[in-house]
């Protein structure tokens, strides 16, 4: 939701500390790298039962995690190798975080309710991998009620007001499988409407295409007589 509507915004505003960060000679990567160690801090730090400073470490994490991008850009580096490495280093840091609260709950509780962050990790994990394998496959699978940064600012407000995190981690859940079921929904009807998807028309092109040299090459073979 917010990643749909306020991505262009966030990004046109980062651009300048991009640019900035990039003249000290930090790279893309390196930003990267920092948010994975920060998110590893903040998952050591409430599996200790240190909530507040999980907080304060989960905003730290949001940091690199949305300068890494602008960096990437400033530098002209932009690259498919970063991108891959931006996805992994997010499903990293989920699972880390994640991880941490599952750390904490299953030391201050004597109920199962440990399996809630892990069922909202699983959650998680799936709606990146129907935004992936939609978008490989040419749709458009953005959107939602609790994307990744919904994720991060729901977790922080629990982490924030530790007396209520158990009911905000119920509605974290509740609110990641509507959001799968919306982006099933949205590719269903993409693949649904009887189109193409632009991977599919350009396999065709270049069957196409090959099909016409093939055509083209047998039409310059000399005739046996």
């Amino acid at each position: 939701m917010l990643d749909g509507n306020w991505r262009a915004v966030v990004d046109r505003g980062l651009t300048p500390i991009g640019r900035s960060l990039r003249r000290t000679g930090i790279t893309a990567d390196v930003v990267t790298v920092i948010g994975i160690v920060m998110a590893a801090a903040a998952s050591v730090a409430i599996g200790l039962g240190y909530l507040r400073l999980g907080f304060l470490l989960l905003v730290l994490t949001g940091v690199p995690d949305a300068l890494d991008g602008a960096v990437a850009k400033a530098s002209g580096t932009s690259s498919s190798r970063g991108a891959f490495f931006d996805s992994v280093a997010d499903r990293l840091t989920d699972a880390l975080l994640f991880g941490g609260v599952a750390w904490y709950l299953a030391g201050a509780r004597t109920d199962r309710m440990m399996m809630l962050p892990v069922a909202i990790m699983a959650t998680a994990m799936f709606i990146s991998y129907q935004r992936a394998k939609a978008e490989s496959l040419g749709y458009d699978a953005k959107g939602g009620l609790m994307e990744r940064a919904e994720r991060f600012i729901v977790l922080a407000f629990g982490l924030l007001f530790a007396e209520i995190l158990v009911p905000v981690l119920w509605v974290m859940l509740v609110l990641s499988l509507a959001t799968a079921a919306q982006r099933f929904a949205k590719v269903w009807r993409q693949a649904s409407a009887g189109r193409q998807s632009p991977s599919q028309l350009r396999a065709e092109r270049r069957r196409q295409l090959r099909a016409e040299r093939r055509q083209r090459q047998g039409s310059r073979r000399p005739v046996r007589r």
